[in-house]
């Protein structure tokens, strides 16, 4: 037991816990029975808090242990969420602003609200709530395997503790919903950015410098007989890495959470700033990934668990051997808060998601506002418990591969979502076909891959392996891989693309457009400089590219029965 480092870890835990339970009262409302206020924060966040709360749901202790533990592994590979984290910004920075415009004006809470009025189908907004729900869960458990890193790192193993903290994250979310992990997300920003700025400087100092620490990686791939390839991408590897990376970042603002934490901006101006500055984030994530062959040059070895080295425990390990004790137990701190505050925000989207599109639609449809509060406080509790579930009974050494099937999954809400933005030639009964096609398609291709030691080359499984689909399955003569996710959302849209004019020539009703309003309507409750240019009923735009109007009450997307 390394009782210094573990002290210090329980500490910074109780600290943010009174913080959680204190949140509730922070920037008070007058009460939490309403989604608006438990699950969107009251739908007032600034920009500040905004970065924080979006950078807290990104950049999580998952990404903080297990891409520096891929790059101690497989090398430049795990490089690929850098890229990604940078590119996702300009795509999103267009898309973003116009999802808050059209979710503030109609009081939406989720993505799938917005779907359900878009197309008039409830449905398929059924579609997009569980397609959120499902790819959210693993999410939230594999930040559990930070926190179980750490503990390991620490000596303490066992699976009570971690039981305990999702016990405590689940009393203060209940009680003060997305306040907590907001004002949480300032302590955990702090300490990560403190930690990660002392370990780039002070750790290669003790290595002997930069120089060594690269030559100590490319010399440890060169004698590997798996796929890792050092400081270099692998040959042959190129599609496969670019495909990751675009794939993951065009999955990375379709997570439920991620709309949460922008529904939860108070204006369009927040937003768009936090899409241009949120890049800053990934140099941070950059100097993370070096810590993998920081490891490497330090010699550190991994945890044995279950009698397989857990490569995940290489970052916790890499702090205790060669920082003092005592800041080694502030970057265990930062790590585990780090679990906390996505998972906290994850929870509540999931939750809102189920109370808005399964349980308001199907079970009560004329549920009251503090009604669909007390649902969704229920269910955060229930994915809570799913989540620990899933990392209990799953091998841990299978996590990242968890979160790029969760990108698979995700990534078939595109076109229903981020086309609809935009224009509605798309028919409803089109792209509920695209999205069945595009899940079963993708599965498949998980299916099929097998699952490969990239230290060893060896295989593990001969199925549910990476999100790496061989072009060889297909008939091609070549080994390249593509990421699942980009071909099977790529049958989605095929699928829908297809479908739509035959649809519309057999008669196929498309159902109203809830998220326009005739262009007479007024509404004088609106400040003139942030009115909404109405558009007619009849047309493709869903909003103006323009300010948008405060927040109305939370209104029912329903629209009658689901033609």
């Amino acid at each position: 037991m390394k009782w210094t480092e573990l002290t210090i870890l329980i500490v910074v835990f109780a600290l943010v816990t009174g913080m959680g339970f204190a949140a509730s009262r922070w920037r008070r409302a007058e009460h939490l029975d309403h989604l608006d206020e438990w699950g969107l924060g009251g739908r007032n966040f600034g920009s500040w808090l905004t970065w924080f709360l979006i950078g807290g749901d990104f950049y999580t202790a998952y990404t903080f242990v297990s891409v520096p533990a891929l790059v101690f592994a497989a090398g430049a590979t795990g490089f690929f969420a850098v890229p990604y984290s940078i590119v996702v910004y300009p795509m999103v920075f267009l898309l973003l602003p116009r999802l808050w415009t059209v979710s503030r004006r109609h009081g939406y809470v989720t993505a799938a609200d917005f779907v359900r009025a878009r197309y008039g189908s409830g449905l398929l907004a059924l579609a997009i709530a569980v397609t959120g729900i499902v790819a959210t869960m693993p999410y939230i458990a594999l930040q559990l395997v930070g926190v179980e890193a750490v503990l390991k790192a620490t000596g303490v193993h066992g699976d009570w503790p971690i039981v305990l903290a999702f016990a405590v994250l689940a009393a203060y979310t209940y009680q003060s919903g997305l306040r907590a992990p907001a004002l949480i997300a300032f302590v955990k920003d702090a300490l990560i950015i403190i930690v990660v700025l002392v370990a780039v400087l002070y750790i290669p100092a003790k290595l002997g410098g930069w120089g060594h620490i690269f030559h100590a990686a490319d010399a440890k791939f060169a004698h590997s007989k798996g796929t890792g390839d050092g400081t270099l991408l692998p040959s042959g590897t190129a599609l496969g890495y670019s495909t990751l990376a675009f794939g993951s970042a065009a999955a990375l603002f379709l997570y439920p959470h991620s709309v949460t934490g922008v529904l939860a901006a108070k204006n369009r101006d927040a937003v768009r700033r936090n899409m241009a500055a949120l890049p800053a984030y990934s140099l941070i994530l950059g100097l993370l990934a070096l810590l993998g062959y920081m490891a490497v040059a330090a010699g550190i070895k991994p945890v044995t668990s279950g009698g397989k080295p857990d490569a995940n425990t290489v970052v916790p390990l890499l702090y205790d051997s060669l920082l003092p004790h005592w800041f080694a137990g502030v970057a265990f701190a930062a790590i585990g808060i780090s679990a906390l505050v996505p998972a906290a925000i994850m929870s509540i989207a999931a939750a809102n998601l189920f109370t808005r599109n399964v349980f308001t639609e199907y079970v009560r449809p004329n549920a009251s506002p503090a009604a669909q509060a007390r649902a969704s406080k229920l269910a955060s509790l229930v994915v809570k418990v799913g989540a620990v579930a899933v990392i209990l009974l799953i091998n841990p050494q299978f996590s990242i591969d968890l979160q790029l099937i969760g990108g698979v999954i995700v990534l078939q809400t595109l076109p229903a979502l981020v086309l609809g933005l935009y224009a509605r030639r798309l028919h409803r009964w089109a792209l509920l076909a695209g999205w069945a096609a595009g899940i079963g398609s993708g599965l498949w291709m998980l299916y099929v891959t097998p699952a490969v030691n990239v230290s060893t080359g060896q295989q593990i499984r001969p199925h549910w392996g990476s999100a790496q689909y061989a072009l060889s399955h297909l008939g091609l003569h070549t080994e390249l891989t593509v990421y699942a996710g980009v071909l099977a959302v790529a049958v989605n849209l095929l699928v829908a693309l297809a479908l739509s004019p035959v649809l519309r020539r057999l008669g196929a009703p498309q159902g109203e457009d809830g998220t326009v309003e005739p262009a007479d309507a007024a509404d004088a409750a609106i400040d003139p400089k942030d009115s909404v240019i109405r558009r007619p009923a009849e047309t493709d735009e869903a909003v103006p590219d323009g300010p948008t109007a405060p927040a109305q009450s939370q209104r029912s997307t329903r629209r009658g029965p689901d033609r």
